[in-house]
Parts: C-alpha cells; sequence; structure tokens
C-alpha cells in the first residue's frame, strides 16, 4: 500500500503544482501536454490527479513520526571525552635553547 500513496502523493504534488501555475500565471501546464483541456489524456491526467487526492487523505490523520529521536544510540549520560586520534603528547622533555643576549645580535 505504500507504494501506491507513493504515487498517489507524487501525482497530487503535480496537480498542485499545475494549480499553482494556473493561479499565478494562467497557465494549464497539462491542457498544454496533451493538447487542451478537453482532451481524453488531459481528463485522464486531471482523473487521476483528482482519485490521488482521496487516496492521499488517510496521510492526514497518521501520527506525526518523531524523527529526532534516535533510539541505537548508547545514553547520552556516559560521555566520552577522549580525542578521536591519541593521547597528546607530553611536553616535559623539551629540549631548552639558551636566550641569546642582545649584544650578541649585532
Amino acid at each position: 500500500m505504500r507504494t501506491i500513496q507513493r504515487i498517489a502523493l507524487f501525482l497530487v504534488l503535480v496537480g498542485a503544482i499545475n494549480w499553482g501555475l494556473i493561479g499565478f500565471f494562467q497557465f494549464d501546464l497539462v491542457a498544454s501536454i496533451f493538447g487542451g483541456q478537453n482532451e481524453f489524456m488531459s481528463r485522464v491526467i486531471y482523473g487521476l490527479v483528482g482519485l490521488s487526492g482521496l487516496i492521499c487523505i488517510p496521510l492526514l490523520f497518521e501520527p506525526m513520526r518523531d524523527l529526532d529521536v534516535d533510539t541505537d544510540r548508547v545514553s547520552s549520560r556516559k560521555l566520552n571525552y577522549e580525542t578521536e586520534f591519541s593521547e597528546e603528547p607530553e611536553f616535559t622533555n623539551v629540549k631548552t635553547f639558551p636566550k641569546k643576549d642582545k649584544d650578541e645580535e649585532k
């Protein structure tokens, strides 16, 4: 049934785009593609769009899914603060160079 609902939703979107074009620009895309509003194929498309709207009515009453909840993740209370690369090196064995006097630089 999901495939039929997806096809119906696609046809409803086609109808919505067509009605938007009619409303804003007075241009009927379906009629211009199939040769006029009274042509057989145009009437078939209009009929399919209407039936698709009826098929999509149950989608209005389905509960909304919460997509933000991720149930596969480990609890957020156990945080891991390690870096992903490796441990940071210790800089205790760094050699220091003697400071130069200003007189030696000249």
